[in-house]
């Protein structure tokens, strides 16, 4: 997935168009309180990958979205599936075979 990215350098995740077509970007800021040995340790990190510590966050944050999104639908998918065996719970009789029966040898 290619990311456009807006005047400020963001991912185009939070576009906005009016009605006239003009695009808004709308970033939501958050404050993290993290011990400063963390940080530290952080923005070497990122001066490493030639990055900063808030995209860093935001890359982090991204990717964990987007795995919870994944993980949920396989989640919904399989409750479905579940309440379809409950809901649909067929009485098919007396067993009236056996498994060498269904296999058997010449």
């Amino acid at each position: 997935m290619s990311e456009e990215k807006n005047q400020q350098g963001h991912a185009d995740w939070g576009r906005l168009a009016d009605h006239k077509g003009n695009s808004h970007y709308v970033c939501m800021r958050i404050t993290l309180l993290l011990e400063r040995k963390l940080v530290e340790k952080i923005r070497k990190i990122a001066v490493g990958r030639d990055t900063t510590l808030t995209e860093l966050v935001r890359e982090y944050l991204e990717k964990l979205a987007a795995e919870s999104a994944v993980t949920g639908g396989k989640r919904r998918e399989l409750e479905a599936l579940d309440r379809s065996f409950r809901e649909f719970h067929f009485n098919m009789g007396k067993k009236t075979w056996k498994r060498e029966d269904l296999y058997e040898r010449s």
